[in-house]
């Protein structure tokens, strides 16, 4: 290999020692996954933030003073179900009774990094506008990492067209009938919990949304409701012992195929959280080992070494597997239409969640 130097220019003549520092080769750990949280909210009467200006909160009371009372409920509900969630909010200017539009407040999130989205708008109207927020700055070229949240209280029919309408592997959707909380606070309370986990392959089965209210018996979604929900992209949360409210499986509404098959490929949550994070650690490993390379016969072969580092750190964490197995579909080739580009397929393999167990006992006498 040819050492290349970024200061040390190769023209010197005058005798001497010259050392540069390079920490290019320094991290050799994946990212971290920190998660973070964005409400969008109408501002109240007495508000004292601008329009479409996010601001990070530490507090319901501060964002009650900044935002209003929606903004202090939905704060209020997600500090309480995860009391370390980085969270802020964005204000929507709300006229009469008529919805607002959320695209402006969307569009202000663009550049602040949230993982988390939460409008406090549930209409199909409102999660269309989120929806195609999260395409435009999820694709190829933006390559944020965002979920949208929302939820429901009223039933689970009107979860699942809901759902249906949206269909997408980025945007949850909780559902919890009857209620006494509202489903502002639900959702707040849901984002809060997807943002305590930071590892993206660890299902969310079980875990509690502290200080949502419990729904009375007849109203609380059956075995076959459940089911019905996770057939149809509705995240169900239920009443376990203690009577506290938890995750019973964390899916997306993504359940077809642009051609309208049925697809599974997205169900869970975690499959797109995985996604993101294996992207976002690859793209990292590129940006910080090759800022300023050539593009050479060797270079392929060393962005190839490099990548495949990163798949198998991944393996040992448990969000990918069977790296060596797959190895031969870990191609880094020249473009044959740009000169100066690389193209690269990359095999990913989810872990995938341990949601059923099936056992048969066997009488024997």
């Amino acid at each position: 290999m040819s050492i290349a130097f970024d200061t040390i220019p190769a023209s010197i003549r005058k005798p001497g020692a010259y050392f540069e520092f390079n920490t290019s080769l320094a991290v050799r750990t994946l990212p971290t996954n920190k998660q973070s949280i964005c409400l969008i909210v109408p501002l109240g009467a007495n508000a004292t933030a601008a329009p479409h200006v996010p601001i990070q909160v530490y507090s319901a009371t501060e964002a009650g003073k900044l935002f209003g009372p929606v903004a202090e409920e939905m704060v209020a509900a997600a500090i309480g179900a995860y009391r370390y969630v980085a969270i802020s909010a964005v204000g929507v200017v709300v006229e009469g009774d008529a919805e607002p539009s959320i695209t402006a407040a969307l569009d202000a999130t663009a550049l602040g990094g949230y993982t988390l989205l939460v409008p406090a708008w549930f209409s199909q109207t409102a999660l269309t506008a989120l929806r195609t927020h999260i395409q435009t700055y999820t694709d190829s070229i933006e390559q944020q990492s965002i979920i949208g949240v929302a939820a429901l209280t009223s039933t689970l029919s009107a979860a699942t067209t809901l759902a249906a309408s949206l269909n997408s592997g980025a945007i949850t959707l909780a559902v919890l009938p009857g209620t006494n909380s509202t489903a502002r606070q639900v959702a707040a309370a849901y984002a809060a919990v997807i943002a305590s986990e930071e590892d993206p392959a660890r299902p969310l089965n079980t875990l509690v949304l502290k200080g949502i209210q419990v729904p009375t018996i007849t109203q609380r979604l059956g075995r076959t409701e459940q089911e019905t929900a996770l057939a149809n992209g509705v995240t169900p949360l239920e009443v376990a012992a203690g009577d506290v409210i938890q995750i019973v499986r964390a899916v997306t509404t993504y359940t077809k195929s642009a051609a309208g098959a049925t697809d599974v490929s997205l169900l869970d949550l975690t499959t797109m959280r995985i996604l993101y994070y294996v992207r976002n650690a690859c793209r990292e490993r590129i940006r910080l080992r090759f800022p300023r390379s050539k593009l050479s016969k060797k270079t392929p072969d060393a962005v190839r070494g490099e990548l495949l580092d990163v798949l198998l750190k991944l393996e040992e964490l448990e969000i990918i597997e069977e790296v060596e197995a797959n190895a031969d579909g870990l191609v880094v080739e020249r473009s044959l239409q740009d000169v100066n580009r690389l193209n690269a397929s990359i095999p990913t393999d989810v872990v995938n969640g341990l949601h059923v167990f099936a056992g048969r006992i066997d009488l024997l006498l």
